[in-house]
């Protein structure tokens, strides 16, 4: 055989061996793709992506208080991220992004030489595509099956996503260290700001994280996140997305770290907790950790520091008093407060403890204490519903009750007996022994009945010292129970949360305020108690619990606990406030609840443990302080106003002390139920009716 015919053979022959392993080539890489492709994860997830989110919770006016997570992300649009801060993460993590499909080889030897030349990995292989397959497709195990699928699923990727598109998952989804996920995250915990505010210096920082979070963390090594934030200017400007004289000036630019601190635990941690647990219990723990949600609230951020700087300084001058001998954290005393605004229901401020790292434990809506004196408005109001007036008498006198061979003989806090009072020196002076007697008369059953009307669902004793404060309560139902006086008779129904949306805005929840009448408030001139102010009426709609008129002569007599009573500290605020204060046995707890036309609020003062406050820390002594510093920030920049007069309430001119009709000078102004002065056969001429255009405006009258 010719040697030029042996060539030809061998060539076909190669020919034909390239074709066979060509086309084997083409077979197995076929049979690769199908067989390792069959099983892999939809990308059309990707068209839908809803990572787990931020759920945010923000204050009436704005003000972000608390975040829960598992993973601290904002997804943010595209649109939204700086256009430096795009280049600067393709420049450092995949300059060729723009033009691969999925897949740079050039890059990935281009990786490979650097890693090698550098002694360290300065440069990843992996695109930007395939770094998003990585995190969201893919488990992150180690082998050469999970890179084939990882390329696989690069490549189907580019053929169905945008560069956009792959962009704003890449950007939202990457981990920035100290748990920030996504470049949103990141941007306000390293600098505080939203991230379409970032600089290319910013920008640069943030960017150079992506290869190892801990390693470049500008908080925890900072002059090894400098050199990385070179690394990627000097990128920038070799991929001609900076010049060089911008990459200087970054360079040069010194950055002002502002870390995030945690508004759970600064703004209003207590309240915070509370709707937390609504969420939870309505929403699921899922979604309140990965949905995203926005839950706007009712709290009011000037009013809860008011609340809690009262609260610490109150407690501060408690300790001061008393000098205890602190043998640990346990043993210091704590306080709780809320506050509703009567107009809307919503839940303005609350603290639940001095110190929610110390002790998660709400006191303002979890605990149950002793109530003392601050249960008995609850009796006196279930008296005037039987037919008792604020004149009525009541005999002072000892007392005493056998039970199983024991004797309880009810005491007065001072320990004497006035013989003869109204009902009204009974309130005001908080007269113990004539509350039992009164309790006696109207029957334990029908005040337990009438305190779970006005909302009380705490366990009530079942004995005479329920009227005395005996049950154990939460501030939060008896100060809403007080709401009732302060509503008109209304039922008032305390709002925390005013809207939840979903991360897209969607509302999922609107809690409005219920219709209040209009005029039920109105200014007062000089900041006196005008009771005579034009009557207002109401119409039962269902959530009239007592009579307005019931509501209207309870707030009159509370008036008179401030005016002349254990309220007095209340004087101080210079505007219309009816308020009572509470004291249990060996002064373990100390209460002080009252309201004004705008806002009801209650203060509890204790020890968490069975101790005593200390000899003389009553409700006025360690409670009131609290509540007149809170209330006096809460309200001084509002106008004074009168507590609204309904329909069917009339005055009448009496004597303090015995209540008998007085033309005097010093008489004491009171109000009745229409028709119950008629019922006395008290002369005309000594009536005073709430028809305002019939006053004799020229009398002196004086408000206990």
């Amino acid at each position: 055989m010719s040697k030029s015919r042996r060539v030809e053979k061998t060539i076909k022959i190669s020919i034909a061996l390239t074709f066979v392993v060509a086309c084997g080539a083409v077979v197995l890489g076929m049979g690769i793709y199908f067989y390792v492709g069959r099983d892999l994860p939809s990308i059309q997830t990707l068209k839908h992506y809803q990572p787990s989110a931020v759920t945010k919770f923000y204050s009436e006016d704005k003000e972000l208080i608390a975040e829960y997570f598992v993973e601290r992300r904002e997804v943010v649009p595209l649109d939204k991220i700086p256009v430096s801060l795009i280049q600067a993460f393709v420049a450092g993590e995949d300059a060729r992004f723009f033009r691969h499909r999925g897949l740079d080889y050039i890059a990935i030897l281009r990786a490979l030489v650097k890693n090698l030349f550098s002694g360290e990995i300065v440069q990843g292989g992996s695109t930007i595509t395939q770094q998003v397959v990585k995190s969201l497709l893919l488990s992150p195990e180690k082998s050469i099956g999970r890179k084939l699928k990882e390329a696989i699923l690069a490549y189907r990727i580019e053929k169905h996503l945008t560069k956009d598109e792959i962009l704003y998952l890449y950007l939202n989804q990457i981990y920035l260290g100290h748990g920030a996920y996504g470049v949103a995250a990141a941007s306000e915990v390293y600098f505080g700001k939203p991230v379409d505010q970032l600089t290319l210096a910013e920008g640069a920082l943030l960017a150079g994280l992506a290869q190892a979070p801990s390693k470049y963390s500008p908080l925890s090594h900072p002059e090894q996140a400098k050199r990385r934030q070179l690394y990627i200017l000097n990128r920038m400007v070799e991929e001609g997305f900076i010049s060089p004289f911008d990459s200087l000036a970054a360079s040069q630019r010194p950055l002002r770290f502002s870390p995030r601190h945690n508004p759970f635990l600064e703004k209003a941690p207590h309240f915070s907790d509370h709707v937390k647990r609504y969420i939870e219990e309505k929403y699921g723990k899922e979604r309140l950790l990965r949905g995203g949600l926005r839950v706007y609230t009712t709290l009011d951020t000037r009013m809860q520091r008011a609340a809690q700087e009262a609260v610490e300084a109150g407690l501060r001058e408690l300790e001061k008093r008393q000098k205890y001998s602190a043998s640990g954290e346990s043993q210091a005393p704590e306080a709780a407060l809320i506050s509703i605004d009567l107009e809307t229901g919503y839940v303005k401020a609350l603290v639940g403890g001095r110190d929610f790292k110390k002790s998660q434990y709400n006191r303002a809506i979890q605990a149950r204490r002793q109530t003392g004196s601050a249960f008995k408005p609850i009796v006196y109001a279930s008296a005037l519903d039987r037919g008792y007036t604020p004149v009525s008498i009541l005999v002072d006198s000892p007392l005493a009750f056998e039970s199983g061979g024991k004797v309880w003989r009810p005491k007065n806090f001072d320990g004497k007996f006035l013989g003869p009072i109204t009902v009204r020196t009974a309130l005001t002076h908080s007269v113990n022994v004539v509350t039992v007697k009164l309790a006696q008369h109207l029957g334990i059953e029908y005040i337990h009945e009438y305190a779970r009307r006005l909302g009380i669902s705490s366990p009530l004793s079942d004995d005479l010292s329920v009227a005395l404060g005996s049950s154990s309560l939460s501030l939060f139902e008896l100060t809403k129970a007080y709401g009732v006086f302060a509503n008109q008779g209304r039922t008032l129904k305390p709002i925390f949360v005013k809207k939840v949306t979903d991360r897209n805005g969607k509302v999922l929840e609107e809690n409005l305020p219920p219709f209040r009448p209009e005029g039920s408030s109105s200014p007062s001139e000089g900041g006196a108690s005008n009771p005579l102010s034009q009557p207002v009426a109401y119409e039962n709609d269902g959530n009239q619990l007592i009579s307005p008129q019931t509501a209207y002569i309870m707030t009159h007599l509370l008036q008179g606990v401030v005016q002349n009573g254990t309220g007095w500290r209340a004087k101080s605020l210079g505007r219309p406030v009816a308020a009572k204060t509470g004291t249990t046995d060996q002064f373990f707890d100390a209460w002080f609840i009252g309201y004004t036309p705008e806002l009801v609020t209650g203060v509890w003062v204790g020890f968490d443990s069975d101790r005593s406050l200390g000899e003389g820390e009553t409700g006025a002594t360690a409670a009131a302080p609290i509540w007149v510093d809170y209330m006096s920030k809460a309200l001084n920049d509002k106008p004074i106003r009168d507590f609204p007069i309904p329909l069917g309430i009339e005055f009448m001119r009496v004597e303090p002390r015995t209540g008998h009709p007085s033309s005097r000078k010093d008489a004491l102004l009171e109000c009745f139920r229409e028709g119950s002065i008629a019922e006395r056969k008290i002369p005309t001429a000594l009536r005073t009716t709430t028809d305002f255009f019939k006053l004799d405006m020229n009398f002196s009258a004086r408000f206990p």
